[in-house]
C-alpha cells in the first residue's frame, strides 16, 4: 500500500501537475499548506514502502521525497502557466522533515510499547 501511495503522488504531481486545470487550482497561502502535507505524506509513504529500518529509512525517506519535490519544481519551469519558486520547494522541504520526523516517532513508540509487552 505504501509503494502505491508512493506512486500515486508522484504520478499526481509529474502527470495531473502538468494539466492545464492545475494552474492556480489551490490558491496561495494555502498552496504552501498542500505541498507540505503532501510531502509529509510522501516522505511517510517512501520511508514504510523501503523495508528498511532506524537511520536508513528516514534518510531515504527524507532525500527521497526532497529529490521529487525538486525534479516537480524543475518540471513547473517547463509547464505553461506554472512557476516554479522557492517558497514551494521549502514548503516541500518542511514537509519532506515533518514526515521524516513522523516516521522517527513511531519507530520510538513501536519501540517502547513492544518493550513494554
Amino acid at each position: 500500500m505504501a509503494m502505491l501511495l508512493t506512486l500515486g503522488i508522484v504520478v499526481s504531481l509529474f502527470v495531473g501537475g502538468a494539466q492545464p486545470v492545475a494552474v492556480n487550482l489551490i490558491p496561495s497561502p494555502w498552496d504552501k499548506l498542500a505541498h507540505g502535507v503532501t510531502f509529509a505524506l510522501l516522505a511517510c509513504a517512501i520511508g514504510v514502502a523501503s523495508g528498511l529500518s532506524d537511520w536508513q529509512r528516514l534518510i531515504l525517506a527524507f532525500f527521497g521525497s526532497l529529490l521529487v519535490g525538486l525534479l516537480d519544481e524543475w518540471h513547473q519551469v517547463y509547464l505553461p502557466g506554472r512557476q516554479a519558486g522557492w517558497p514551494d520547494l521549502i514548503a516541500d522541504v518542511v514537509g519532506s522533515a515533518l514526515g521524516t520526523a513522523l516516521l522517527a516517532m513511531e519507530r520510538i513508540w513501536r519501540n517502547q510499547h513492544d518493550s513494554s509487552i
